[in-house]
């Protein structure tokens, strides 16, 4: 269930992402509709992806043998330090560090639109948004850190195979 929650957040902020991409588009009456929407669609895009990297972890740190991810490039015996840092040090987990940053900055963007031109700000966000859902799309159609596994394993295969 808690692979299906991270899902879910990657989802969810995908969505969001097209939201603010959405004011890109070349039609007048949807910008002023949509320029209230930018800096909170990017908090919750930073926050959806953010509780998505926490749950990876907690998959991990709990020994979910049931998820691709930590059936890889984890096992029962691995200390707990190796454990986080193992999470974001794969193909799947680094994509979705990624993701995280773009997130990141997504957000502390539309914090400081203020302190700038608002259209130049306003469309910065929406090209960034654009980058995010790329990699958001990437994530979830060609290396989903959730991925189940059946049947299930009793241990993984360790950091490194």
């Amino acid at each position: 269930m808690t692979a299906e929650i991270g899902l879910f957040l990657l989802v969810l902020a995908l969505c969001t992402a097209l939201l603010q991409a959405a004011y890109l588009l070349p039609v007048r009456q949807i910008k002023p509709l949509l320029a209230p929407c930018l800096a909170p669609a990017a908090w919750l895009q930073a926050l959806c992806i953010t509780l998505a990297l926490a749950t990876l972890i907690t998959l991990r740190l709990q020994s979910d043998f049931t998820v691709a991810n930590v059936v890889a490039h984890s096992n029962r015996t691995l200390p707990t330090l190796y454990k986080i840092a193992g999470a974001w040090g794969n193909h799947e987990g680094s994509m979705l560090l990624w993701a995280w940053v773009l997130a990141m900055f997504g957000a502390i963007l539309a914090m400081k639109h203020r302190l700038t031109d608002r259209t130049l700000a306003m469309t910065t966000c929406a090209v960034q948004a654009v980058i995010s859902a790329g990699a958001l799309l990437f994530i979830l159609f060609t290396s989903s850190p959730f991925a189940r596994v059946f049947p299930p394993t009793s241990d993984g295969e360790a950091l490194n195979p």
